[in-house]
């Protein structure tokens, strides 16, 4: 039932089951492992994202585009895609990395989102991989202020401040959830200055520190 939900929530049904258990299995559960499914969906993903910002942003220039990939395809932004699929539930994991927590790391998540991309691929092929990830991406691509050319909310939020001469914000750990596999933190940004005081969540803190950012930009910008 969770591997049909999964391909639901993917809008693709695989003709070959076989390639999507394999997509969802870590190296430490044994072979076949999802290593050189990952080594393909990473390209695809790339190529994929990497035009939808070149039809989408006609004005920017070479470097502002890459930026804006690279912020689309970094291990934080792959691991929240993933956690919204509950990929994590569905990853086969040996025994050690279970105990590990590795079913929340986002080095596991993101390269188990690449698997998927590259075994639907494989599956279907490149126009069908395409119509998943843009489907994926839409909300962040759609979020994206071209003006930021690809900063992440820290790093726009911080020139913000440093432009007006304001001190730069405070994050603070508010509390660490859940059993050590399978942990949520919560983050605090704080601008006094600003009356700003946001909160964010995340599987890391750095995930959560980034979602605390980018309410505060919002609320700067609004």
């Amino acid at each position: 039932m969770m591997l049909q939900r999964l391909e639901a929530a993917l809008g693709h049904s695989f003709g070959r089951p076989e390639l999507l258990r394999q997509a969802l299995t870590h190296r430490s559960f044994g072979s076949p492992h999802n290593e050189r499914l990952e080594f393909l969906g990473d390209s695809v993903l790339n190529c994929v994202v990497a035009g939808a910002l070149h039809d989408k942003f006609a004005v920017l220039k070479e470097g502002e585009l890459s930026r804006l990939r690279a912020s689309l395809v970094r291990q934080e932004a792959l691991a929240e895609i993933a956690l919204s699929l509950d990929l994590g539930d569905m990853l086969r994991l040996g025994e050690g990395e279970l105990k590990s927590g590795g079913a929340r790391r986002p080095s596991i998540l993101a390269d188990a989102l690449e698997a998927l991309f590259g075994a639907i691929h494989v599956d279907a092929g490149f126009d069908t991989a395409r119509a998943v990830i843009e489907r994926l991406y839409r909300p962040s691509i759609d979020r994206i202020d071209p003006t930021d050319a690809g900063k992440d909310p820290k790093t726009a939020l911080q020139e913000i401040l440093q432009s007006r001469h304001l001190p730069l914000p405070r994050y603070t750990l508010l509390a660490t959830r859940g059993e050590a596999h399978a942990q949520q933190f919560d983050m605090e940004c704080v601008i006094p200055e600003l009356g700003i005081r946001t909160t964010g969540s995340g599987c890391s803190r750095r995930i959560a520190e980034q979602q605390a950012a980018q309410s505060a930009l919002a609320g700067i910008k609004s």
